[in-house]
């Protein structure tokens, strides 16, 4: 380990810091603490001895890291968010091990969020003030409320939210290419009289491909997410044919949001791409066409493994 800065009011009993990081005043850390390079931990910080910090992690002031939290690169962690790791604490009871929370590259927490024991949040994922988070957060993921919920995503390369694509209406039907590679948004025909509406799409027209599957999502509660995964080889075309929902498309350099709230609208997704379905509103019908049956093997449900099998 290289040389860091210790204020002379802070107790460090571990050796175990990187090279430049700065410990502040009236912080105490435990001799089993592991904590990387150029990490700022501000006044006023606690940390125990089964904690791991990766590198350029700031710890702003009233944290405490207790057992079995693992921090990794580039991490925020606000004021006085609370950390727990005992699901059913009682005084002077102890588990045998205490619970594992995992905070992935790149996440920030705001300040007094509180994070239940035993979660991962994803990396690159936001954590809003004061949330209370009670299971895992996704990548990219925004969390807010009590409990948290999602309520948007990031870009995947930098903190804002991705571009979001709200489809015009369009006198006649058309094509519009996303930013994310290879994702194509259609205006389909639409065909209205007195006996109803009629909306349609074919092979070769609107349609890039022959579907041998179809599957139906509805009944999802508005604030819950789907999805979650990339296909190794399967395309997909999909219309939200009642209600709406949003799409978030995700390609490692760009993403985008795209609304789907007509039955008119289909959007093609190629394979190795990562997918997100979120927003539902109650009535909401989501059709996908597939362009293969089934295959268990043919999903990446982890987003770090999708960005290695990508590269």
């Amino acid at each position: 380990m290289g040389k860091y800065f210790k204020h002379p009011q802070s107790v460090v009993e571990t050796d175990n810091i990187g090279k430049n990081t700065r410990v502040w005043a009236f912080v105490h850390i435990l001799p089993g603490a592991r904590i990387g390079s150029d990490c700022n931990i501000c006044d006023h910080v606690f940390i125990e001895n089964d904690v791991t910090v990766g590198d350029r992690v700031t710890i702003k002031s009233g944290v405490q890291l207790w057992d079995g939290l693992h921090i990794e690169d580039d991490v925020f962690v606000g004021p006085n968010v609370t950390f727990t790791n005992d699901i059913f604490p009682r005084s002077r009871q102890h588990p045998e091990k205490f619970l594992k929370t995992s905070i992935k590259i790149g996440a920030s927490i705001g300040a007094n969020a509180t994070i239940l024991p035993g979660i991962t949040i994803g990396r690159n994922a936001m954590i809003g003030g004061g949330a209370v988070v009670t299971r895992d957060v996704p990548p990219n993921a925004i969390a807010v409320g009590n409990p948290a919920y999602i309520n948007g995503y990031v870009s995947t390369l930098s903190s804002k939210q991705p571009s979001r694509l709200e489809v015009p209406t369009q006198p006649s039907p058309g094509e519009i290419i996303s930013n994310v590679r290879g994702v194509k948004i259609y205006n389909l025909p639409i065909v209205i009289d007195l006996r109803g509406s009629l909306s349609f799409a074919e092979y070769g027209q609107y349609l890039p491909f022959i579907p041998k599957r179809y599957f139906l999502v509805f009944d999802v509660a508005s604030k819950e997410i789907r999805g979650e995964h990339a296909h190794r080889t399967l395309h997909q075309f999909l219309v939200c044919i009642k209600g709406s929902c949003a799409l978030v498309v995700d390609d490692s350099q760009n993403s985008q949001e795209i609304v789907l709230d007509r039955p008119n609208i289909g959007v093609f997704l190629p394979p190795m791409l990562w997918g997100i379905q979120y927003k539902y509103s109650r009535d909401a019908i989501l059709l996908v066409l597939a362009s293969d049956i089934y295959d268990a093997d043919d999903y990446i449900r982890d987003y770090d493994e999708y960005l290695k099998e990508i590269k």
